[in-house]
């Protein structure tokens, strides 16, 4: 707990110090966050959510932020979509994800009691949105559909994390 902590600390004070990095560091972020392997080991959300309130004290604008946090997940979750979609069931094989074959079971029912809608929905579960993209790959969902979920739940989760730190510093006038 206390190396994620020092994580944080080190992150946020890097974007306070490097504000124009701030769309950068938030892509890098969400990407590690939403990427099916990388996410078990790169805890994001904690520091996107400090994001916010940086962001809009360093006088960045919030919108290539947004973007930023916005794309890196989308991406994350695509690439996460084709890793399950080319290796199928042997995905449960891989490491680091034959070390959680708990998680991936949840997952699974998780998608076939929501179908479409669990790419959406598991995109704010911690860690769900780590393997409900492979597994939408996994079980073939249509590409067009799982890339309508990924991308409007990549928004809605990068203004969610990002936005009411900003607006709360915007109200206070900093």
């Amino acid at each position: 707990m206390i190396e994620l902590e020092a994580y944080a600390r080190e992150a946020l004070a890097f974007v306070e110090a490097h504000a124009h990095w701030a769309p950068y560091v938030a892509f890098i972020l969400a990407f590690g966050e939403s990427f099916a392997v990388l996410s078990l080991f790169f805890p994001a959300t904690f520091v996107l959510i400090g994001l916010g309130p940086i962001i809009e004290a360093g006088g960045v604008a919030f919108l290539p932020v947004w973007f930023g946090a916005a794309t890196g997940a989308a991406l994350g979750d695509a690439i996460s979509y084709w890793i399950g979609h080319y290796f199928k069931d042997s995905v449960r094989r891989i490491w680091p994800l034959r070390n959680y074959p708990e998680m991936m079971e949840r997952g699974e029912r998780f998608f076939h009691r929501f179908g479409s809608w669990s790419v959406f929905i598991g995109r704010f579960f911690g860690p769900l949105r780590a393997v409900i993209p492979l597994i939408a790959g996994m079980f073939a969902m249509p590409h067009f559909i799982f890339q309508m979920a990924n991308i409007a739940s990549a928004m809605a989760w990068a203004l969610l994390l990002l936005g009411p730190g900003a607006a709360a510093m915007k109200l206070m006038g900093w």
